[in-house]
């Protein structure tokens, strides 16, 4: 009776803080700032922390298993994708023993889901649910970890419990793709906390602050080969300019001067175009105060040789 009312306390504790991340990510998106997550949310007029200061985390309220993994961006283990695009997490230590270890396999055994928390850039972390530790590897003080995906979780809420993630012979196939792409969230969620931070959250054309509506554009396209989620190959651009950036509608030379195309300067519309557009011609962009940040001239001239051709 008692290990039935633990499992169905895990299982609400787990299911309220995925609600409460996904609440969050439709109005804020998937990076989240640490000291949110070390706020944690209200279950039933309990606190519930979802990150702890150690890799692996198991709030007090939770019985047994662990909530919550994280990398953080100085962790001092080396979690990584594989070949197989699964996620390399390590051990606690050394000990296969230690408690924490123990847990995880618990969670694996009993193919409970938990968070995966990625730092960024310090102090903000993309968040991954659920994820699913699939394999553990003694020899190499590693645990294999998948993602999957809520809409395959088979939930019975009535009951206040949760069944197993839908499981067929396209599961392996499904969580190897699902992770991959977390992999490449990983690269671009970098990329843009980095370039927004070095531009101090504003556009480097307008100068508009509202984070939600910048991007981090690439001068060098991630698709070539030098196209590189570096700080000198990215401009923070709202997106109005950067969707003109990336059309050769303007450019920008390697000295920092922005050129609106010629036939876009001889329109006549309303003051959009006017203002947003036309009026930028001949300015210059505002830079990172760190010259290690600046876009790099190099990489500048390359797009912009690419602007006079289109143009």
């Amino acid at each position: 009776m008692v290990e039935g009312l633990n499992r169905q306390l895990d299982t609400e504790v787990r299911l309220a803080a995925f609600k409460w991340l996904s609440d969050r990510e439709m109005t804020h998106g998937d990076v989240f700032p640490l000291e949110f997550l070390r706020q944690g949310f209200d279950f039933r007029g309990t606190r519930v922390r979802v990150m702890g200061p150690q890799g692996i985390f198991k709030p007090k309220i939770l019985p047994e298993l662990p909530l919550s993994i994280t990398t953080s961006p100085k962790s001092p283990y080396n979690d990584s994708f594989g070949e197989d695009n699964l996620l390399r997490y390590k051990y606690r230590g050394t000990d296969p023993q230690h408690h924490e270890n123990v847990g995880l396999r618990r969670a694996m055994v009993a193919r409970t889901p938990l968070i995966y928390f990625h730092g960024v850039v310090p102090g903000k972390y993309l968040a991954v649910w659920p994820v699913f530790f699939v394999e553990d590897d003694p020899a190499a003080l590693t645990f294999k970890v998948a993602a999957d995906d809520m809409a395959f979780f088979r939930s019975d809420i009535s009951k206040k419990r949760y069944a197993d993630f839908i499981s067929d012979s396209g599961t392996d196939a499904r969580r190897g793709y699902i992770t991959a792409s977390v992999k490449v969230r990983l690269h671009q969620r970098g990329f843009r906390e980095r370039v927004l931070d070095a531009y101090r959250s504003q556009c480097a054309l307008c100068r508009l602050k509202h984070r939600e509506l910048l991007d981090a554009a690439h001068i060098i396209p991630d698709y070539e080969k030098d196209g590189l989620p570096v700080v000198i190959n990215g401009l923070a651009l709202c997106k109005l300019h950067h969707a003109a950036f990336d059309q050769s509608i303007l450019g920008i030379r390697p000295d920092y001067i922005v050129k609106i195309r010629t036939d876009i300067r001889d329109e006549t519309d309303g003051p959009m175009l006017k203002h947003g557009l036309q009026g930028l011609h001949n300015k210059r962009i505002v830079i990172p105060k760190s010259k290690r940040q600046r876009p790099a001239p190099e990489l500048l001239e390359r797009r912009w040789e690419q602007f006079i051709a289109a143009a």
